[in-house]
This record gives C-alpha cells, structure tokens and sequence, in this order.
C-alpha cells in the first residue's frame, strides 16, 4: 500500500518510529503485572529499549516474544535456564 492511498498523510520518505511501551501498557496487553514485568526486567528476562524523560522504562516490540515463551517455558523451567534459552535464542 502506498502513502498515496491514505491522503498523503505520509510521505515515502517519512520513517514512523517504532512504537514504545510503558510496563503498564505491557502488563494491560499481556495479563502479567506490573510486579512480574519489573521482577523480569531485573533478572534480566525482558529489557527496556530506552529510558523516558521522565524515567520510565520503555520496552519495545521485541518484548513480546521474550514474555510468550517465558510463559510458555515457565512451568517446565526454572528462571535461569528461560534466562539463558532466551539469550541464546537472540
């Protein structure tokens, strides 16, 4: 599809920047909370993209894949062994 179809809305040299999401947005979209997702970034399970202004972590897209298969993993794994399947799967 080209910009053209939305009105010119968006030019074709216009990069749209990737979307970045706060730890409630992630725990809103994916059923962990707010505690789980910080207690995964601190063991380094999942990884904030970059930090805001204001200092929130800001995850990106990649987030999401890492939560699936922690939860996929989680009741055959222990925390560690999901840390370094993940790690070696990136």
């Amino acid at each position: 599809m080209s910009s053209t179809s939305i009105g010119n809305a968006v030019s074709d040299e216009t990069i749209i920047p990737p979307k970045l999401y706060r730890i409630g947005e992630l725990a809103r979209f994916t059923g962990f909370s707010r505690q789980t997702l910080h207690n995964y970034t601190t063991m380094g399970l999942i990884r904030e993209a970059e930090w805001s202004d204001g200092g929130h972590r800001l995850y990106d897209e990649s987030v999401f894949y890492r939560l699936q298969r922690i939860a996929e993993l989680k009741g055959r794994r222990g925390m560690q062994q999901i840390r370094e399947m993940l790690d070696a799967e990136s």
